[in-house]
């Protein structure tokens, strides 16, 4: 079992934020840091302070003038964004001829490092689109569920499509995310860690409160160390 952290980029500074991440950075539990991608806070005020992007948020959508087409479109948009986006990272020039992404011997300099291009990680727990997009292109897969019971019924759909395609699902990372309570309580978040650990879950992304403490990692990386 490998763990991550994650922050809660609203109502919070972006202080806090850098503090918690560079005192996990320091801890060799924790592999990675991550954030959510919405221009707007997702609970209490939703007109607070948040960071980053966006994602199926009508209310951002409307409030930046971005169009949200329907469901079925923005999977269309986004199977092709993803083939066409890892053909640039990873071919010399590409030419990809979709409905919504077209390009013709189109070039993206300087290619990454990591070869044959960096991991990509799609998250979500759609049946039918998301996890079949998972199974083709991804090298991780994370889901928010409420049970490792649903974790592991969605890991064996995605498992299925792997299946369908000819490939194994054991070459993605399929990891979840647990939340620690704003009380600070520890043991609910490491018995849910260990019952995905027992589901077969690769990474557990613990979801910290809002503005945790530095010192906060350090007791959360050693009431984990057994499980990894």
């Amino acid at each position: 079992m490998r763990f991550a952290i994650k922050t809660r980029p609203e109502h919070q500074t972006w202080e806090e934020i850098r503090d918690a991440w560079i005192a996990a950075d320091e801890i060799p539990l924790f592999e990675s840091a991550w954030n959510w991608d919405h221009f707007y806070p997702l609970t209490g005020d939703l007109t607070g302070p948040n960071f980053l992007g966006a994602a199926w948020n009508q209310m951002e959508c409307d409030a930046y003038g971005i169009d949200l087409p329907p469901l079925r479109e923005r999977f269309d948009r986004f199977d092709e964004g993803v083939e066409a986006i890892i053909a640039l990272l990873s071919q010399t020039t590409t030419t990809f001829a979709g409905r919504y992404v077209r390009l013709t011997e189109a070039r993206c300099e300087p290619k990454p490092v990591q070869q044959p291009h960096p991991p990509v990680t799609i998250g979500g727990s759609g049946r039918k689109r998301t996890l079949r997009t998972a199974a083709r292109w991804a090298q991780q897969w994370n889901t928010i569920v409420d049970s490792p019971e649903q974790w592991l019924e969605l890991k064996q759909v995605l498992a299925g499509h792997c299946a369908s395609i000819g490939r194994d699902v054991s070459e993605i990372t399929c990891s979840v995310n647990v939340r620690i309570g704003a009380d600070g309580n520890l043991e609910p978040a490491v018995a849910a860690a260990a019952a995905y650990r027992d589901a077969g879950a690769d990474l557990v992304i613990l979801n910290l409160p809002l503005h945790p403490k530095p010192d906060s990692l350090k007791p959360l990386a050693e009431a984990l160390g057994p499980l990894a």
